[in-house]
């Protein structure tokens, strides 16, 4: 039986035998399992993760950014210091979690490309 995919996003574990192989960087995957050999170059996460992370990341940010000057009126520069900062790593952080869930799940649901029937 397969672990579950979030396993896949917060351990790095592949999603058919669990061993802690996904990633062969923080955020770059391996190119397959040396346990198992299931071949990751086969999964096409693409940008799909970046994208809502960003989307996702940024509304938050903008939202307590907003929050903070109404609140604390800080400078300009304050904003910059702290804001990139929080964005950057927030982002980072969960494109890890996300790649390895998106993949664990287009495993598990054997998503593949579409096709026409004709």
């Amino acid at each position: 039986m397969s672990p579950p995919p979030i396993l896949s996003g917060t351990k790095g574990a592949c999603p058919r035998c669990g061993a802690p192989t996904l990633f062969r960087s923080f955020t770059g995957f391996a190119e397959r399992c040396s346990a198992c050999a299931l071949d990751f170059t086969r999964f096409n996460v693409g940008d799909g993760p970046v994208v809502f992370l960003t989307l996702g990341i940024g509304a938050l940010v903008t939202a307590l950014a907003l929050w903070v000057e109404f609140t604390f009126q800080p400078g300009l520069l304050i904003h910059a210091l702290l804001w990139v900062p929080i964005t950057t790593v927030l982002v980072v952080l969960s494109l890890r979690v996300s790649k390895g869930l998106l993949l664990a799940l287009e495993y598990r649901n054997r998503a593949g490309e579409g096709r026409v029937r004709e």
